[in-house]
């Protein structure tokens, strides 16, 4: 295969701001690159259902926080963005986070990080949605609702909204270490944690 140049967009800032840009930039590789499959994390779904509006005809799955992620029994994603996501033809995953499920338990009863925890640090070197862009792939191939051994979009961001949109190649949660980060289309310049 022949070396490519391709762009690569930093934002100056972190957050939502950046959202529409993202999302048309995203647009814009995909269709570059004939890739079908685009994966967005969205909190309430106000993400989600921008990505359904702007990303109309590709394969959208939309992967939430998991309910209790922000309190007990309780899901943050609104229901009358689910049916807006939905009647675009976009798919919704709500389930345990790949990079922060159980292990998250043990942290919190007995105070020692477990792999995958640090994993997710070591990702966010890089920034909070290329952390997020790989767990939600990886959810979403668990799911069957990509494939895995396919490039794909995945859109993540810090906070709320979406910053960073990334070409990944998908692999299943247990088989992490053959996920790839293969092109970064935009986020932030300085970013980390919050």
């Amino acid at each position: 295969m022949p070396d490519r140049e391709t762009r690569c967009v930093y934002f100056e800032a972190v957050g939502p701001q950046n959202t529409r840009r993202t999302l048309e930039l995203a647009k814009e590789r995909a269709e570059e690159l004939g890739i079908q499959h685009i994966i967005v994390a969205s909190v309430s779904g106000r993400t989600g259902v921008q990505a359904a509006e702007i990303l109309k005809g590709y394969r959208l799955v939309v992967v939430t926080h998991s309910t209790g992620f922000g309190a007990p029994n309780e899901q943050e994603f609104l229901p009358e963005n689910r049916a807006l996501i939905e009647q675009a033809g976009g798919q919704i995953l709500t389930c345990t986070h790949a990079l922060g499920g159980f292990a998250r338990a043990v942290r919190r009863k007995l105070g020692t990080y477990q792999l995958d925890e640090v994993v997710a640090f070591v990702l966010r070197n890089f920034c909070e949605g290329i952390k997020v862009a790989c767990e939600i792939t990886v959810m979403a191939t668990d799911a069957g609702l990509v494939p895995a051994g396919q490039e794909v979009i995945a859109i993540g961001g810090t906070g709320r909204g979406a910053d960073t949109a990334a070409v990944l190649l998908a692999a299943h949660a247990q088989d992490f270490f053959d996920l790839r980060v293969l092109e970064i289309i935009c986020k932030p310049r300085l970013a980390g944690r919050r």
